[in-house]
């Protein structure tokens, strides 16, 4: 929160202006126009959630449809002339796929575990950024995710010199937001073609 001396307050947010900075730089760099500015916007929304997210455990739902809106609008600006409506039931059954996974996972995660592991914020932030990828970089953005965060779990564990314990919470939407940027960035370069 901005206290009362917002110069402070910018201070302490260098970091987290820097990676914004850094997100929307690599994105107008690598893609041209207007899909880069569609990037740069995700890039500074992906840093944002995963601050939240890594200082509260929570992603802001008003985070969530921002990343929505742009990609309906995304959508629909890439749509063929009389194919809106076609490319928006793709796009729409891409995010009940990507928010139904997770919240799938949740839900037998919660029936065999007892506990809850994951958001509704995590299963929202999927279901909005699945707007913006094609189906077949949809689960790679859930892989660079779970692996981000797997690596912090091993890396917390390395530095506690303890096994992880199964309730101990991790932010997943702090690498998800940034999955889904990448993932983004992977496939409008080409990168992901085979």
């Amino acid at each position: 929160m901005i206290d009362r001396d917002p110069l402070a307050w910018l201070a302490t947010q260098r970091w987290t202006l820097a990676a914004m900075a850094g997100g929307v730089a690599v994105s107008l760099y690598l893609l041209p126009l207007p899909v880069s500015v569609f990037a740069a916007l995700v890039a500074v929304l992906a840093v944002f959630i995963a601050v939240i997210d890594l200082e509260h455990f929570v992603i802001p739902d008003s985070a969530n449809v921002a990343v929505l809106v742009l990609g309906l609008a995304l959508v629909s600006l890439e749509a063929p002339p009389g194919g809106t409506l076609a490319a928006l039931g793709d796009a729409l059954a891409r995010s009940l796929v990507g928010g139904g996974a997770l919240l799938l996972l949740r839900f037998v995660y919660l029936r065999l575990a007892g506990i809850e592991g994951l958001g509704l914020g995590d299963v929202k932030l999927a279901a909005a950024g699945a707007l913006l990828l094609d189906w077949s970089t949809l689960p790679i953005a859930l892989l660079i995710a779970s692996i981000g965060g797997l690596l912090a779990i091993a890396v917390r564990a390395l530095g506690s010199r303890k096994m992880p314990d199964r309730v101990a919470e991790i932010p997943f939407g702090a690498f998800l937001a940034p999955a889904i940027w990448l993932a983004f960035l992977l496939e409008r370069t080409g990168a992901l073609s085979f």
